[in-house]
This record gives structure tokens, C-alpha cells and sequence, in this order.
């Protein structure tokens, strides 16, 4: 099966994408499940110099707005910065922190759903009276107990979900997203539950507001068949890949078809890391400048473990992630709560991808795919192997840049 994407283009306007078109992102997920109980923008800042440090680009955020959950996810109050993370100030003093260090802010942008403050129609918490951005009903889908318009995306279901395609609610949304941009200094956006409104409204936000990268999380079930993980996932990357197209190519989404397969493959089914034309399995093998890979997140790993990697096998999915094309993503959790061993060996892998030149449409050619062992040649410079202990890259061109327990990295 092929598939179908628009052309990788430059985009007119020039400072939407420019990340995207660079390649060379590397981003962290600055937060956990529990962040919001250990004085949040305060302990982050502190870890600020060795995040830049590391070499991280960008810093993903929880959502900075206050939340009818200590965590951030179902919001309210959007132009409230005062949230279980902690004070306006705060978060403010961390983002001054941030530009001194260069290290990009990607704000959480959580806009497919939002807690009423009042009762309206049907006696259902569906509107937003007393706050900046007051709705009434109609700024609610009809399928979540509101006044709109059908949703154009999936249900979150037990909480009023935002009808996209009312025109204030766009105008609305886009005066935040401006205001968190230019006057609060998020330079990035992730755009959470992006299942459940259009891509379209996506494309009209970035090309609004301008952030440097973007990322949504358009997480899709993998295809199982039973409790078995299919080899093919064609149809689950074209689903993430249709998704990217309906937002304009403007942004880049989490390739949860590369998590889903790489944690099978770790288990001594390194085959699974070969699609049938050769490539790499996930969206990285079909787009790799909109792929963002990752290993975690806050939903998967942390103490919602809700489809966690193995955890006997981080590195050798850091070995994977952090050699290849796509743009990489490391979790909180490994970098700073697993121990000093790992930290420092995410440090050497990044460290390595920068030195041999790697960015998310370097070229790949896929050496061995066998149960045991996986091993790639990417950009020509780069060798690496996760495995079978015993092997290593034919020509005495090749030396040893690093290791650990079943990975292998060599440079020429």
C-alpha cells in the first residue's frame, strides 16, 4: 500500500513552519502526571541551563491555564494563568529562564474541551459566564449537551466539547493563542485530543498565531488483532497522515504508530522495525519532518501507565529514536527520575545525532531487521544497532561512539 500526502513545500509565510522545514528539533516533555504537586514552574526552572545543557530545542509544558483538574486538562479559565503548577509570575519568571537559555516554551493548547462555570440548556454546566471568553451554549457541540453544531471530531466524553466551527469561538480562540504567543512568550504549540475537532481549524490557528513548531496529538488506536499487534500499520500512519494534511503540513503530529510497534519490536521481534517497502514502519517512515517520535508521555507512562514501553527497554528505544529521522521526544520521567545513568546516556545519543548531522529527513537504509536484532546506516555517518550483542558494521571506517545495555552507535 502507498500513501498519500500533499508536497513537503516551503510556506510562504515564512516564520510558520520554519522549525518543521530545520529538522533539527529535539524537544522534551517537561512535566509528568503528578508535576502539579511539587511547585511545578519553580522546580522547572532550576533544571533550565541543563536542559539547554542536553541540547534540547523546545520544552513542552503543561497547560499553564487554570483547570477544573489539578493537572490542567479540562480548563476553564483560559486567560487565568494561576494553575496547580503555580503563579502567572512564576510561569513568567520560568519563560524569561527559558529565552536566556534558548530553549523554546511549547505552550499545551487544550481547546476541544472546557468546563462550564454555569448551568444553561438542559441543566448541564454548558456555560461560561463571569470569565474572559464568556459563551453561552451555543460554544458547545450538540452531541456534548450544547447548542451547536455537531462535533467534527471524536467525543471527550463527560465534559462540554467546543463547536469549532462557530466563527466567535474561532475569533476567540485565536485572540488567546495570539496572546500566549506574542504577549505571555509560548513560542510552540502541542494541541491536545486532536481527534475530536477538524484539522481545518488547526490550519487556521497556526496560520493565525504563528508559533515556531507545532504538534498534535492525534492518537489513534494501533491495529490489533486481539491482544497481537498486526505487522502492517499502513492504514493507522495514514490516519495520522490525513490528519497532518488537514492541518495545512503546518504542523508535525506524535507518531504513535512508531511507539506501538518499537515497544513490540524491543521484546525480540526487531522484524516488526521493517515495513514491507523497506522503511521504517511508522510515520517517520512515510514523513519523517512531521513525525515526532517518543518512546513516553504523561498519558502512556507516569502514573497513568496507559500503554507504557517496557521499562527493562528505554534505551534501546532511545537508541532507536534519538539516531533516526523524525523529529525525537524524550520524557520527563527517563530524563530526570530514572537515574544519572540514563539521563547521561540520552545526553551522549543527542549529543551524537548533533555532531553526525541527523535532522528528520535524513536518509535511512535499513541493514538487518532480524528478531534479534535491528541495525540502520542513517545519513551515511551514523551506524547503529539495537540486539543481538555480537554485531557490528562491516569497514574499519566505522568506530564506536557509544553503547548500553542492547544498543550500539557508530560514527565514521
Amino acid at each position: 500500500m502507498g500513501y498519500t500526502k500533499g508536497p513537503d513545500q516551503r510556506n510562504p509565510q515564512a516564520d510558520i513552519g520554519a522549525a518543521v522545514r530545520n529538522g533539527r528539533e529535539i524537544l522534551l516533555q517537561a512535566f509528568n502526571w503528578e508535576s502539579h504537586k511539587h511547585d511545578w514552574w519553580r522546580t522547572l526552572e532550576k533544571k533550565v541551563s541543563d536542559i539547554a545543557k542536553s541540547g534540547f530545542t523546545s520544552a513542552w509544558l503543561p497547560p499553564p491555564t487554570q483547570s477544573f483538574s489539578p493537572e490542567g486538562y479540562l480548563p476553564q479559565n483560559l486567560y487565568s494563568l494561576n494553575s496547580a503548577y503555580g503563579s502567572e509570575n512564576l510561569l513568567k519568571a520560568l519563560l524569561q529562564t527559558m529565552k536566556k537559555y534558548n530553549v523554546r516554551a511549547m505552550a499545551d493548547i487544550v481547546i476541544n474541551h472546557r468546563v462550564g462555570t454555569t448551568q444553561g440548556h438542559g441543566g448541564m454546566y454548558n456555560r461560561y459566564d463571569g470569565i474572559p471568553l464568556s459563551w453561552d451554549e451555543r460554544a458547545v457541540t450538540s452531541c456534548t449537551g450544547g447548542l451547536g453544531n455537531r462535533s467534527t471530531g471524536d467525543n471527550f466524553n463527560g465534559v462540554p466539547n467546543i463547536d469549532h466551527s462557530q466563527l466567535f469561538v474561532q475569533k476567540d480562540i485565536i485572540g488567546w493563542l495570539k496572546w500566549l504567543r506574542n504577549s505571555i512568550g509560548f513560542q510552540d504549540f502541542r494541541f491536545d485530543f486532536a481527534k475530536g475537532y477538524s484539522a481545518k481549524y488547526v490550519k487556521g490557528y497556526i496560520e493565525a498565531a504563528r508559533p515556531i513548531f507545532s504538534v498534535g496529538e492525534y492518537w489513534d488506536s494501533c491495529n490489533y488483532k486481539g491482544s497481537h499487534l498486526e505487522y502492517n500499520q499502513d492504514s493507522h500512519r495514514q490516519r495520522v497522515i490525513n490528519w497532518i494534511d488537514g492541518a495545512g503540513q503546518l504542523s508535525a503530529a506524535f507518531d504513535f504508530t512508531t511507539k506501538g510497534i518499537l515497544q513490540e519490536a524491543v521484546k525480540g521481534q526487531f522484524w516488526r522495525l521493517r515495513d514491507s517497502q523497506g522503511k521504517p514502519p511508522g510515520v517517520m517512515g512515510w514523513w519523517p519532518s512531521r513525525a515526532v517520535t517518543f518512546i513516553d508521555n504523561h498519558d502512556t507512562g507516569s502514573t497513568q501507565g496507559h500503554w507504557p514501553f517496557p521499562s527493562n527497554h528505554i534505551m534501546e528505544g532511545y537508541a532507536y529514536i534519538l539516531t533516526h529521522p523524525g523529529i525525537p521526544s524524550v520524557f520527563y520521567d527517563h530524563f530526570y527520575d530514572w537515574g544519572n545513568s540514563i539521563h547521561d546516556q540520552i545526553v551522549q545519543l543527542i549529543d551524537i545525532r548533533k555532531r553526525q548531522g541527523i535532522n528528520s529527513r535524513s536518509s535511512i537504509r535499513i541493514v538487518e531487521a532480524q528478531p534479534n536484532l535491528y541495525s540502520a546506516i542513517i545519513g551515511e555517518n551514523l551506524c547503529m544497532k539495537v540486539g543481538d550483542g555480537s554485531w557490528c558494521p562491516a569497514g574499519k571506517e566505522w568506530t564506536l561512539a557509544t553503547s548500553g545495555h542492547g544498543y550500539a552507535v557508530w560514527q565514521k
